[in-house]
This record gives structure tokens, sequence and C-alpha cells, in this order.
């Protein structure tokens, strides 16, 4: 049996393969995880709170298409040239933020576009052994701290895979992975049941898998050993689904926020409520919205 007592999560997984067709034609050229909210693209937003929570190594699976993910996270040496030239040492500073020196990036590429799991499976020579962290780039969570240091700190605690939860609509059950369990705690939900998108009247319940996950290695032979589900893809859920037959696993409702910034309206519904809370930005913003109204 995996035994995960002595080890921390220090990887992360990003799948970025997907081809972001609801934000055509932007994304016909460009990764849709490099869409921008405010001033950083999404896929900054997610490396940043998988950092905060201590991870060092980002696993990138990629696909065509997606080099400008790798150039956003490479040293762009002649930009920084051009900056100093100029004296602008705080633009310098934002640039060399973007990777902090003690942080590693590796990108392995997803040939073909078979779901989630099969991206996930995709990093798994990389991961070597040890429990990891998948962020999808396209839920931009907000949190204090951060939805996956809530999660990294649980971790610590139960030794065991943790899923991000949150309701949703009866309704949009079909748009989930959906869970159904045993509340151990006001947060912490014993999972006994999970279901890869569900019709609504089926749906074991309305708590909806949101998109930061921490799981241990065996949920690999787990993915490897599942037919292809919903839509004809290698579903991730039924994976984890998997586990629980030798492991337990969790779903955490977690403190923060969730913006769908897949969709058109969450990209800018982020936008607004990032602005409005923006240092720099949130007097003007704030103003020019409330002249807006008044209109």
């Amino acid at each position: 049996m995996y035994n995960s007592n002595q080890q921390t999560v220090t990887k992360a997984i990003f799948p970025v393969a997907g081809l972001g067709t609801r934000f055509l034609p932007a994304t016909k050229a460009s990764p849709k995880e490099m869409l921008v909210v405010v001033d950083k693209p999404l896929i900054q937003y997610a490396v940043e709170e998988a950092y905060a929570a201590g991870i060092r190594e980002m696993i990138f699976v990629t696909g065509r298409n997606k080099r400008a993910i790798e150039d956003h996270f490479d040293t762009a040496y002649e930009l920084e040239a051009e900056l100093a030239a100029n004296g602008k040492n705080d633009l310098i500073a934002i640039v060399n933020a973007i990777k902090p020196d003690d942080m590693e990036c590796v990108y392995i590429r997803q040939s073909r576009a078979l779901g989630l799991g099969h991206a996930v499976l995709c990093a798994e020579r990389l991961v070597r052994g040890e429990p990891f962290a998948v962020l999808l780039a396209d839920d931009l969570m907000v949190g204090d701290p951060p939805i996956m240091q809530q999660m990294t700190n649980l971790f610590d605690q139960y030794r065991c895979s943790i899923l991000a939860v949150q309701e949703v609509p009866q309704d949009q059950t079909s748009r989930y992975g959906i869970v159904h369990g045993k509340a151990l705690t006001p947060e912490l939900i014993k999972i006994m049941d999970l279901v890869e998108k569900p019709h609504p009247s089926v749906a074991p319940s309305n708590l909806a898998v949101a998109g930061r996950y921490i799981l241990t290695t065996p949920v690999f032979e787990h993915i490897r050993s599942q037919p292809h589900g919903a839509g004809g893809e290698i579903q991730l859920t039924d994976g984890i689904a998997g586990l629980l037959n030798s492991e337990q696993v969790l779903a955490y409702h977690y403190h923060g926020k969730r913006y769908d910034c897949g969709s058109r309206l969450g990209l800018l519904q982020a936008s607004v409520d990032i602005a409005s809370a923006h240092p720099e930005l949130h007097d003007e913003f704030s103003a020019w919205l409330k002249a807006r109204q008044s209109v």
C-alpha cells in the first residue's frame, strides 16, 4: 500500500494542452492560459498559488501552440537588457519575479487531447512516486491563505488525496465531477462516491470538484485502468474514484472564491474583482465603475 507519511507536496502538474475553443478567435494562435486578468496571465496566477504553498517544481503538460507558456517562464535577455539600459529597475524586478530562482519549470507534451486524466498521466514519470498537486489554470482561485496552501496544510495532517469542492446549482451538476460522502468536520468530507458530470436527476449531491487537487501516486494506475468515460475522454475523476477502494479521499470546502475563467463571463468577473482590489488600480477603477453605474 502507498505510504506518504514522510512526504510533502513539492510538485504540481498544470494541464495546459486544451484548445480553449470558447475563447476563439483570441485563442486561435495564443494559449487560453495566457489570457490576461488585469496584468497577469491565468497560468501565472496558478503558478504563484502553487509557489505560495511551498511547491517548487512546476510540471506543465502542454500541446501544440503552447510555446508562449514556456517563453513566459523563461529568461527574456533582450527585454531585461532594454529595461536595464533605460534604468527601469522596477520593471526588471517584476519580470524576474515571474520565475524565482528556486522554482523549476518542466514541460512535457500531451500529443493527443484525450482528457484531463490522460494529461495527468503524461506527467507520471516526472512525479517520481511523490504526492503531487494538480492546478487547472482555467479556475482562478483567490483565498487567504491561497487555496493550495490551505490544501497542503491539510495534506500534512491527513496524508491522503484531497479535492477542493464547492456547492453548485443542482441544474449545473452535468458540468462537474460531483462528490458524495460523510462529513468529518464542517469543511471536510470523506468521499464515498465520485461521479463525472452526472445529469441533475441522478447527481449524488451538488458538491462539485473545483480545479485544485492533491493526489497520491496510486491514482496513476487507476487512471490507466479506467475505460474512456464521459465525452469519450480519460477522466481524472474516474481515476480518483478508483482510489476510494484502497485509501481515504477527502473533499475540502475551501475558504475563498473561484472564477471560472474557462468562460468569457468568468474571465470578465475575475478582471473586475481583481482590478477593484489591485493596490495600484483600486481607487481609479472603483471610481470609474461607480460612475458607470450612475449613468
